[in-house]
């Protein structure tokens, strides 16, 4: 499974990092999770607004700062996708 933050560094965007990585550890969830702050990357998803949440390709969240069990749900919700 790959996941992506994609955000500039604001610490909204700090703040999903850091979220989603927890979320991964605690449930040993077999994933890449990565950072992206390239701006031109971030505008070539399609996102406007950040931080937003990408899993396998496909943005499952964006604009704010998801709790930990939405997440958790989301990573669920694309663990086969």
């Amino acid at each position: 499974m790959e996941i992506k933050i994609l955000g500039p560094g604001c610490p909204k965007c700090k703040q999903l990092d850091r979220l989603v990585r927890m979320v991964v550890e605690e449930n040993s969830i077999d994933a890449e999770v990565t950072k992206v702050e390239d701006i031109v990357e971030i505008m070539n998803a399609g996102i406007m607004i950040t931080p937003a949440l990408m899993i396998n390709g496909k943005v499952v969240h964006k604009g704010s700062v998801p709790s930990k069990d939405e997440i958790k749900k989301k990573i669920e919700e694309n663990i086969n996708g």
